[in-house]
This record gives structure tokens, sequence and C-alpha cells, in this order.
């Protein structure tokens, strides 16, 4: 048996941590959990580099336009509901404006801004323990440049 075959691998995801005059901006959203906060964030697609990933993500749920400036940190985080893991690559940038009309992805119902005291008091209400510790790591000034993310297509030019 080909031991490649049985190889775990973890949900490689994207997080855009925005910070705008004290507040930061999250999503409210449906989870089968129920409504829970979180950055803007989400997988990894195929053949997409994690600056382009979190580009994405960051306008499907906030209708905002990313632009990152730095690595926030890379977080691993088993769920203790399902056990499945996710390796989580949090950016720290700016965003536009909303881009009007533009309607956000399924699930999720808004965008909104918090301080970093609101978001402690709603600690019950996280999608992860990442929103907080992302947070936290914000203010505490960590960054790494962006050029320590290196991008090779699989068809270079």
């Amino acid at each position: 048996m080909n031991p490649r075959e049985h190889q775990w691998k973890p949900n490689v995801t994207v997080a855009a941590v925005i910070e705008h005059d004290g507040r930061f901006l999250l999503v409210e959203e449906d989870t089968r959990y129920g409504i829970r906060y979180n950055q803007p964030a989400g997988h990894l697609e195929d053949g997409e580099s994690l600056i382009e990933a979190v580009i994405r993500e960051t306008l499907e749920e906030s209708a905002r336009d990313f632009t990152p400036n730095a690595l926030l940190g890379i977080y691993q985080h088993a769920h203790p509901g399902d056990g499945v893991t996710y390796l989580r690559f949090a950016f720290t940038g700016t965003v536009s404006e909303p881009r009007p009309g533009l309607q956000l992805d399924a699930g999720i119902r808004r965008a909104l801004w918090m301080s970093a005291g609101e978001i402690r008091a709603c600690a019950d209400r996280h999608r992860s323990p990442l929103l907080q510790r992302c947070v936290d790591d914000h203010l505490a000034g960590q960054r790494y440049p962006l050029q320590a993310i290196h991008h090779f297509d699989r068809n270079p030019a």
C-alpha cells in the first residue's frame, strides 16, 4: 500500500486582519454551530497563491478590496467539534470602502467593525480561537514581510 494514499493534510485557509481607527473588520456568518464572528477568511483554492486567496476571500465576504501589507502569522488549529485541522495564514493590510451592489458570499450575514474590547466580550460567538489570537498578535505589533512567502506556479510562463 502506498503511504501517500493515507497522508494526512490540513485545510489551508487565509484570513485578513484589518484594523482601522481602533476597530477590526469582522464578518458575521452562519455556521453549523450557529451565528459566529470571524475575520474575512476562507480556503485556499487550487492554483491560487496565498495573497490571491486572501484578497479574493476578503472581497467575497466583505465587498471590500484588500491590500495586504504584512503576514501576521501562521496558525494551526484542530477544531474540537469535528477534529478537522486548519492551517491559517493571516495577513494584515487595508481595505477600500465597500463596493456598491456586490453581494456577500452565501452564509455571510454582514461585515462589521468591532473594537478589540467588543471582540473579547463576545468570545462565545467566535468561529474559532484564531479570531482573538490574530487580534492580539496584531495589537502586539507582530508582522512578517510578505517577501517571506513564495508562490511557484505549476506552469510558469
